[in-house]
């Protein structure tokens, strides 16, 4: 056989094998924290708020998403008292969720707005990105309306006056 065939073989069997693979076309923020087993908790709580078809929409978003095991670490009394009470459910998530779209190399040092309303501490030393006390754990999750960053906390909006 020819020296170029030979050659070619392998290279057509991982092109062919490459194409075969599925395609990972980002979904919206929604769908990304539906797919995602680590954030099963964070997205039944979305559903139950009634949050889903806001982050469905066109957004951009990024949203700070508490992995279940930050939301295990959530004393069982207040997740009670979330749980009864949607509104106060949907303030608390609001509070997870930026109307920009900020990848961790573009946050800057300082105070940004969330959708609920008040302003979240942003800060990043090196490649370590915190939102408030919480640690981004899993940053740049990609999604066609904005982006997750999975972090180690659940954040508490600030008591209003």
């Amino acid at each position: 056989m020819n020296r170029r065939i030979l050659m070619a073989i392998p290279m057509a069997a991982l092109l062919a094998a490459c194409a075969s693979q599925p395609h990972s076309t980002p979904v919206s923020v929604a769908d990304t924290i539906a797919r995602d087993p680590q954030l099963s908790t964070l997205n039944g709580l979305v559903q139950k708020a009634g949050l889903t078809d806001t982050l469905r929409a066109a957004g951009p978003y990024t949203v700070f998403a508490p992995t279940n095991e930050a939301f295990s670490a959530v004393p069982a009394t207040t997740m009670a008292a979330l749980a009864a009470d949607p509104a106060k459910l949907k303030n608390v998530l609001a509070y997870h969720v930026l109307p920009a779209r900020v990848s961790a190399g573009d946050v800057k040092n300082g105070n940004a707005k969330t959708v609920q309303g008040a302003n979240i501490a942003l800060a990043k030393a090196g490649t370590f990105v915190t939102a408030e006390d919480a640690m981004v754990q899993s940053a740049d999750i990609a999604a066609s309306n904005g982006v997750v960053h999975k972090v180690d906390r659940v954040l508490m909006p600030p008591a209003s006056h």
